[in-house]
């Protein structure tokens, strides 16, 4: 699989992004935050970055997915999945960083 994936439209993508049985971490780039919130909320993953690489993400706060991802938070175990799978956590930048550092 290819890390980056050219497709027509938002809804491609999204359809793309969730056909997957897992869904820990996302990240949407777009000019637009509003859009990217739009497309954001739609996928099935646990953690979301807007204009942000996924290796953001923070230790202290419950790191769960969707699907087989995941094991629903960053602490307890397996007796946690069904509780807290179904959070996202969300970043938002209004321009994305210059990559690599």
């Amino acid at each position: 699989m290819a890390a980056i994936t050219s497709v027509g439209s938002d809804e491609k993508a999204i359809e793309l992004a969730n056909r997957s049985a897992y869904g820990l971490s996302a990240g949407v780039f777009s000019s637009d935050v509003g859009r990217a919130i739009a497309v954001g909320n739609r996928l099935n993953t646990g953690l979301l970055h807007i204009n942000d690489q996924t290796v953001a993400d923070e230790p202290h706060v419950p790191f769960g997915g969707t699907g087989a991802s995941g094991n629903g938070t960053r602490i307890g175990g397996p007796a946690n999945w069904e509780e807290f799978t179904q959070w996202q956590w969300m970043t938002i930048k209004e321009k994305p960083n210059p990559y690599p550092f």
